[in-house]
Formats: C-alpha cells, sequence, structure tokens
C-alpha cells in the first residue's frame, strides 16, 4: 500500500484514472477510507487522474494522538499533492472531507481549481455536538456493533435504511474486522471536528464552487449549506430530494452528475 510519510506520519493514498488529464482529489468523510468513493471513481476515472487518500486518524493511515486541526490536514493534502506533481486541482469533499476542502481553499487557493462540497458545516451547534460526542462514547466501547448501529440513524434517511438493510447488514459485519486502532482515531477526529468554526473565512474561497445537501440530513442540516453558500463568493447550490446525510452512497448516479456537470464545465 502506497503511503507518504509527512512530518512522521505515514499517510495512505491512491492514485488512479488518466496521468495526463486534470487532477480530481476526492476527501473522505470521517468514518470512512478510500473506498467510500467506489460510485464516484470509476465515472471520473475515464477523464481524470483521481487522487485519494485517507487523513491521518483514518483507517488506513497512521492514527497519532490527536486532536490534530484541519490545517493540519490541508497541509497533509498539500505535501501529498506536491508528492505528486499536481500543481492544480478539483477538490470534490463530503462531510468532514468537504470541511477539509474548504480549508484548503482557504490556505492554498492557488492549488484549487474547483471545490465541491458535500453535506459538510462551516460551524457546529449544539445539537451537532451531542450527535459528534455520542459517536465519541461509542467509539470509545471499541464495540463494532454498538458503534455502527448507534451512529446509523444519524447518517442516512430513511428511504435509504428501508431498501437496503442487507447491505447495512453487510457494512456492520465489515467493520467488525477492523483493527482497534481504527476507534482510537475516530476519537481524535471527532475532537478534531468539535473545534470546527471557519464560517468568517469562507468568503477567502475564490474557486468556483458547488455546495450540495441531502434534504434529509439530520446530521449536518441544510442550515450549514446554508451558511456556506451565503458566505463563498459566486457559489452554485444543489438541494438533493429523499437523501439523507451519504448523499455519496444514497444518491450516487444524482450526485455524480452534478459533479461531473460542474467540473467539466469548469475546465
Amino acid at each position: 500500500m502506497p503511503k507518504l510519510n509527512i512530518n512522521g506520519v505515514n499517510i495512505y493514498y491512491e492514485v488512479k484514472g488518466k496521468e495526463d488529464g486534470e487532477s480530481v482529489v476526492f476527501l473522505n468523510g470521517v468514518m470512512a477510507s478510500t473506498n467510500s468513493w467506489a460510485f464516484q471513481v470509476p465515472v471520473f476515472e475515464k477523464e481524470f487522474k483521481v487522487v485519494l487518500h485517507d487523513f491521518r486518524g483514518q483507517l488506513l493511515s497512521d492514527k497519532p494522538k490527536g486532536p490534530y486541526t484541519f490545517k493540519t490536514h490541508a497541509d497533509d493534502l498539500k505535501a501529498l499533492l506536491d508528492h505528486l506533481g499536481i500543481e492544480k486541482a478539483h477538490i470534490i469533499g463530503t462531510s468532514y472531507g468537504g470541511e477539509v476542502g474548504m480549508r484548503f481553499a482557504i490556505d492554498y487557493p492557488d492549488m484549487v481549481k474547483t471545490l465541491s462540497i458535500i453535506d459538510s458545516v462551516s460551524e457546529v451547534d449544539e445539537l451537532l455536538k451531542m450527535f459528534v460526542i455520542q459517536w465519541k462514547m461509542l467509539a470509545q466501547t471499541k464495540n463494532p456493533e454498538l458503534f455502527y448501529y448507534g451512529m446509523l440513524p444519524s447518517i442516512y434517511g430513511n428511504t435509504f435504511i428501508e431498501k437496503n438493510k442487507a447491505i447495512l447488514e453487510q457494512r456492520a459485519k465489515g467493520l467488525a474486522s477492523v483493527d482497534p486502532s481504527y476507534f482510537d482515531g475516530q476519537v481524535a477526529l471527532y475532537d478534531t471536528f468539535l473545534n470546527l468554526n471557519i464560517t468568517d473565512e469562507l468568503k477567502k474561497i475564490k474557486a468556483p464552487t458547488i455546495v450540495v445537501v441531502g434534504n434529509e440530513d439530520f446530521l449536518k442540516r441544510k442550515k450549514f449549506s446554508d451558511i456556506i453558500a451565503k458566505n463563498i463568493p459566486n457559489c452554485e447550490y444543489v438541494i438533493i430530494p429523499d437523501c439523507g446525510h451519504v448523499t455519496i452512497f444514497e444518491k450516487p448516479n444524482t450526485l455524480n452528475t452534478i459533479l461531473l456537470g460542474f467540473v467539466m464545465k469548469n475546465l
């Protein structure tokens, strides 16, 4: 597995698609890994160089003691892109990854060609804090089944759960095989998230930007996407009906059409 050592931390990464294509970087949600983009990568790798990585603290990267900062995640990404010789990229992030994407676009504006933000926030309210504190408590048990079913109602929409019970059960079983260090990394990432507050800096983002949110996202509610879209100059905004927090799984075809269209028109 390819890894890049950044300041003593080994960061797992993958590069797929066309070597001479423009670069598209996918940034994971907090509980996920690079394979979470399984519905998006096959669409994009036909025309683009696709870069994925696990943040420090995530499944296949090192998990140093946290909390970290979103600036640290952005710096890790810059080091990875420098290593790969990529000067500018289309950045696509979901949830935690969207938040890293915004931080990256603020800190390294010349490296961002477009920014796509999916089900993300730029600040944290008390209800969202309570969800994340609950996840932290579940992760600290290191009980995969308790953790999975404890967090599941807060991230998926009702329709998706009704239609995909077998798939969700398979994912629960898959989580049972992960190394216990996964949960240590989750705790560090949750602590990092709880300090997020970048709304006042969003006006610094200059790249063409699109914000996407599921209208049934009960975790990172639509009001947060409203805030982001209002504060980023010339931002496009799409609300997907009958969709919860995990748009990349729940509505992959709709999302792919939105993302690919947005990126292609900004080549």
